[in-house]
């Protein structure tokens, strides 16, 4: 299942950066492919995307609501929302896990031979933290005198953009360069931070930093495609541990928002106590978690 996953997220990948003509262009991909929201975090000024970053397109909707209700616009469009909002009540953070580019980038570095750390488990409250302030909250009260706000998490922090965007057009855009400042060199060391990280722990930005993972984890107990714990089949060998990449206990929590549905700790399950459904469904071939025998009642005169 794990080589399944690696051709799908290499999929994705491919269908969100298909613009293989930007190194004659120079310039980001601009045609009717461009109004598509990306599952995953993936930069829309990656010379190669062809859709837009979710977590991008919802702080310039925020930030331009004030402008648009104090022209008398009070139609406002929410359809970055509504399809992030579909696509986390479907399967929640398993876009983190099958869909994310920048996901994939920190797997991959994590395959390098090198010791573990662990990641202190409060961390993993900094994105939620970055999804009200940075995403919701600053787009929308501060503005400049135009009454616009700024995409304040992409402007400063999103380390993805630095590397999908940034450095890609630094190199094929040499004017770019003379611009370079304070605000570019703190982001690459943002991005170089978590690439060295992502060496010697799993995921870190994914598991500390990622607000777009933060907005899916909110759909853990309601989406429609989950892993079910079967509490009568599990040991507590705790085999789920030490396999799972964003440090999740499922035996202990099975509604973990920062679960990404990779199966890894279903495949190491030996008693077969962790199985995949849809809708309340197992899967076909998926281990049906035991249910108690009915009683027969007996009615008394």
């Amino acid at each position: 299942m794990e080589f399944v996953r690696k051709w799908v997220q290499a999929l994705f990948f491919l269908l969100t950066n298909g613009y293989w003509n930007f190194p004659v262009t120079k310039g980001i991909y601009q045609g009717p492919l461009k109004v598509i929201c990306s599952p995953g975090l993936n930069c829309y000024s990656c010379p190669a995307a062809t859709s837009y970053c979710p977590l991008g397109a919802l702080q310039q909707l925020l930030g331009g609501i004030r402008l648009a209700l104090e022209n008398g616009q009070f139609f406002v469009g929410f359809y970055v929302i509504g399809a992030m909002g579909a696509i986390g009540s479907f399967v929640g953070r398993m876009i983190c896990g099958w869909a994310c580019p920048f996901g994939l980038f920190q797997e991959l570095l994590n395959k390098i031979p090198s010791v573990t750390f662990s990641i202190w488990r409060p961390l993993r409250f900094i994105k939620y933290g970055l999804l009200l302030f940075m995403v919701v909250l600053l787009p929308l009260f501060a503005v400049d005198e135009f009454g616009l706000g700024s995409t304040w998490f992409c402007k400063y922090i999103c380390p993805a953009g630095t590397l999908e965007a940034g450095l890609p057009l630094l190199i094929l855009q040499s004017s770019l360069r003379s611009a370079i400042g304070l605000l570019f060199y703190n982001k690459l060391f943002i991005l170089i931070a978590f690439t060295v990280w992502s060496v010697f722990t799993s995921r870190p930005f994914c598991r500390t930093a990622c607000p777009l993972g933060a907005f899916y984890g909110l759909f853990s107990k309601i989406k429609l495609v989950k892993l079910r714990l079967a509490p009568e089949k599990c040991n507590n060998c705790q085999a789920c541990h030490s396999v799972c990449p964003m440090g999740v206990h499922f035996n202990e929590s099975p509604d973990d928002m920062d679960c990404i549905t990779c199966l890894a700790c279903s495949k190491a399950c030996k008693t077969n106590a962790i199985s995949l459904e849809i809708g309340g469904m197992p899967l076909p071939g998926q281990a049906q978690p035991c249910r108690p025998a009915k009683t027969a009642r007996v009615h008394h005169q």
